[in-house]
């Protein structure tokens, strides 16, 4: 790519660093979302089921868990910059296409190329990372991971009344907008990392791992309408498994792996990305349910009946929530140490959803639901990538966070997958939608998951008296731990 003019003087950029860096992040989350609200309306427009209207958000989060060990290669090379602006070129082009397309088939393709920006976190990590103080960067990083999920709250009450307003199209139409406006920031304001060679990107391995990751995401959103013991589900999960043992078998023998899974041999490293994957699903399964739930018409004997823009509203409180929660987060490890921290967000989640389950009569309880799972998500997702950061040397940095926002990803794609798959398989009729117990169930199954993920986040606590950050030697695979006095 041609080495691009950076007008601004070398102090304006770095001030305007993090700002930009926050800022791309919160874009590409917001329109790699956008389908969650707007679900129903899409079902409606191109008169396709609820379950097959789910794709719009599903391949969105899909193809991040894809992009993002890619990017995150890449991001770990000179091509940084490079690629920040090359996936807002695609994210910018898959949002006319979403806009503007006239089938279901069309817009899950213009999603998926949306889905793609989902990638771009573990690069605005990466920079972070490299040019930034070392006593800076972590927090950085922890504010980037929860702007991630924040941006989903911020994104859906503009999505919702542009759908409201404008019609359903404008509302993907602006992702391109956005992207535009981010595109031009990172090329202007990024500098270029100073990586000295560009590190080989692993095609096979990005090609074998999608194809493991689409089989088991085919099998998780069709196993309540094929049957969960179906010969379909069965093979595909089969499928699923012996490719992805391919997979990481070709990642632990490569010299230049997509991901490097020797990284997993560091106990925080493992153990976050197993909390950070049950999370994801149970993230993307309240998300779905309750901005569905609030719009389903009184008349099934449930739901609120509202619109898609009070819907994405519902998810206010959870941004608002979920960006001040991780404030207070450097704080409270301070003052409780990290396991606290982890496993109560963890248990406020669970708390929370099994109260929706429970108590739905009233639209603010959906509010205060959401409010309360963000604040447990603000604490968990700004812990959980300094543990990663602090166990990998910086110039494997990338890679490490490309890892785990797969495992993320592929988190939030299962999460999606599933709370369509259990709510298809209680409609009360072709065409009628789930009925209530169909809602109740997914929304326990979904803080079932956050019980798991407290469990997970368990065997996180680093030793007493330890730093929540190190910072890893440029050697690979010695590390210089940091503890205090």
């Amino acid at each position: 790519m041609p080495k691009l003019v950076l007008p601004l003087p070398p102090e304006v950029r770095t001030a305007a660093l993090v700002p930009v860096l926050v800022g791309v992040t919160l874009v590409v989350s917001i329109v790699s979302s956008l389908g969650a609200p707007l679900v129903p309306s899409v079902a409606v427009l191109l008169d396709v089921s609820l379950a097959d209207a789910q794709w719009s958000l599903t391949a969105a989060l899909l193809a991040g868990a894809v992009a993002a060990p890619v990017l995150g290669r890449l991001g770990d090379g000179p091509r940084r910059r490079g690629a920040m602006v090359g996936g807002l070129l695609v994210v910018l082009v898959g949002s006319i296409v979403a806009g503007l397309a006239p089938s279901l088939e069309l817009l899950v393709v213009g999603r998926v190329m949306q889905g793609v920006g989902l990638g771009l976190a573990p690069i605005a990590m990466a920079a972070a990372r490299e040019h930034l103080p070392p006593d800076r960067s972590p927090g950085v990083i922890g504010l980037l991971s929860v702007t991630a999920a924040a941006g989903v709250g911020a994104g859906y009450p503009v999505s919702g009344v542009m759908a409201d307003v404008l019609g359903l199209r404008a509302a993907f139409l602006f992702g391109g907008v956005a992207s535009a406006v981010a595109l031009v920031a990172v090329a202007v304001v990024v500098p270029p990392s100073r990586a000295p060679q560009a590190i080989r990107l692993d095609v096979s391995g990005a090609a074998v791992g999608a194809v493991g990751l689409v089989a088991g995401l085919l099998a998780v959103s069709q196993g309540a309408s094929w049957g969960w013991g179906s010969p379909g589900v069965v093979g595909l999960v089969l499928a699923s498994a012996a490719v992805l043992a391919l997979w990481s078998r070709l990642q632990l023998t490569r010299a230049a792996p997509l991901v490097d899974l020797r990284q997993l041999r560091h106990r925080a490293v493992w153990s976050a990305n197993v909390a950070a994957v049950l999370l994801g699903v149970a993230l993307y399964m309240f998300l779905s349910l309750v901005t569905q739930f609030v719009q389903v018409a009184p008349d099934a004997g449930f739901g609120f009946g509202a619109s898609a823009f009070v819907a994405g509203s519902c998810l206010v409180p959870f941004a608002i929530t979920s960006l001040g929660a991780s404030r207070l987060a450097p704080t409270l490890m301070r003052q409780l140490g990290v396991r606290p921290v982890l496993v109560g967000g963890a248990l406020m989640i669970a708390g929370a959803g099994g109260f929706f389950a429970i108590v739905h009569e009233a639209l603010w309880e959906a509010f205060l639901t959401m409010g309360v799972i963000g604040l447990g998500f603000g604490l968990t997702f700004a812990v959980l990538p300094g543990l990663i950061a602090g166990s990998v040397p910086d110039e494997e940095l990338g890679s490490a966070m490309g890892f785990f926002h797969v495992v993320r990803s592929v988190g939030y794609a299962v999460g999606s997958a599933l709370a369509a798959s259990i709510l298809a398989g209680h409609e009360v009729m072709r065409g009628a939608g789930p009925s209530e117990q169909g809602y109740v169930l997914a929304t326990s199954v979904a803080a079932a998951v956050c019980l798991a993920a407290a469990a997970a986040a368990g065997f996180l606590s680093p030793r007493p008296g330890a730093t929540l950050t190190c910072r890893p030697t440029r050697r690979y695979g010695r590390f210089n731990k940091q503890t205090p006095g």
